[in-house]
């Protein structure tokens, strides 16, 4: 008999969004099986064929759906006969937003046997997180145009934060650095003199405060207010140009990255390819109070649709962040380890259509090796 029983809203999406899923959902359940809990699922056709049949990107009571499930596992988002915006506003951002989903959470792991294209860096130098703001910054919409279709014309998207926004999302990133680390183990990027002095972690905040001052302004005031409350916990500040270097050079640096909506889309992006790719690249829609929604970061990749041939690691690593937020921490760390082994022993690359593998082959390594 099962101890616990989790309920999950599952979005195939688009693309090659339900052949991951399907691969996720097999490790998910194989998981539940081997450490003695259920999954309950339920599948939403919310997408572009949708969207092309109907006209409707989302219904009307999408959210308070959702708000009935455990956690949201999502596919992919995107479709090539879909004008670009109407379904990633429509529905990503729309939930992310009705959900309150203020925490946008990418591990940057590199996995053994996945070829990043840092020289001289390995699994143990690339292997930190970033958290990323979601629901501020200009992708509110505040703005507008003026004198549209004219050579006068003027566009303006306005930055825009609040101090609860920030203080919120700062926070949540001290309290994951805690999380990922102890005194035992303590972060490797630190000193000694730091780790003498009791600090287990550190947060790094990625701005531009000298340019735009207010916001970041904002940010760094907050950063420093909300640091006096982790004692335990180092703190350091990159301007985001400076963040990209780094991230390149030394990606060792970093353990936990705080940052804004925008700057977070771009480096996440960024540290996808440093880690090799997307393939292995999953990300989290977080409410740490409601429901979150987690993800492959991938894409649809349409091209690849219904040729078995798609990578579906980031799906299933997207799972297993998934039951780490649910509090089957064990299984989470168990398909991560499997994961690891996958890529380390069995696949000859992590690319679409070279894995040596196909996409249902890698699930079934997953879940022989959990």
């Amino acid at each position: 008999m099962a101890d616990k029983t989790y309920k999950i809203a599952v979005l195939p999406g688009d693309g090659t969004g339900p052949e991951v899923v399907a691969e996720g959902m097999k490790v998910l359940n194989a998981a539940a099986k081997k450490f003695g809990f259920q999954l309950e699922s339920d599948t939403f056709d919310w997408g572009g064929e949708r969207y092309l049949a109907t006209g409707s990107v989302l219904p009307e009571d999408a959210a308070e759906t959702l708000k009935k499930y455990d956690a949201v596992f999502l596919g992919a988002i995107g479709h090539p006969k879909v004008k670009p915006g109407v379904l990633e506003k429509g529905i990503l951002l729309k939930l992310r937003f009705d959900l309150d989903q203020y925490i946008n959470l990418r591990p940057v792991k590199l996995y053994p046997g996945v070829e990043t294209p840092l020289a001289n860096k390995g699994p143990e130098d690339i292997d930190y997180v970033v958290v990323r703001e979601n629901v501020g910054d200009v992708y509110c919409g505040i703005g507008g145009t003026s004198q549209q279709g004219t050579k006068q014309e003027v566009a303006v998207q306005e930055m825009v934060y609040s101090y609860f926004q920030v203080e919120r999302c700062i926070r949540f990133a001290f309290e994951e650095a805690r999380r990922r680390h102890s005194k035992d183990n303590p972060w490797r990027g630190l000193s000694p003199e730091d780790i003498a002095a009791g600090k287990i972690a550190q947060v790094t905040l990625c701005g531009k405060t000298n340019v735009l001052t207010y916001v970041f302004g904002l940010w760094e005031r907050v950063f420093h207010e909300v640091a006096a409350d982790y004692p335990d916990v180092k703190t350091a500040y990159c301007h985001v140009d400076a963040t990209c270097m780094w991230m390149i050079k030394n990606p060792e640096w970093f353990d936990v990255l705080v940052t804004s909506n925008m700057f977070g889309d771009i480096i996440t992006d960024l540290a996808a390819m440093t880690q090799g790719g997307m393939g292995t690249a999953a990300g989290g829609n977080i409410n740490p109070e409601g429901v979150s929604m987690f993800e492959p970061i991938g894409g649809s990749a349409p091209k690849y649709t219904g040729l078995g041939v798609i990578n579906p690691l980031a799906a299933i690593g997207a799972g297993a962040m998934m039951l780490d937020f649910l509090g089957e921490k064990e299984a989470a760390a168990a398909i991560e380890r499997s994961i690891a082994y996958v890529t380390g022993n069995k696949l000859k690359s992590v690319a679409a259509g070279k894995m040596g593998y196909s996409t249902s082959e890698v699930g079934d390594l997953v879940v022989e090796n959990l």
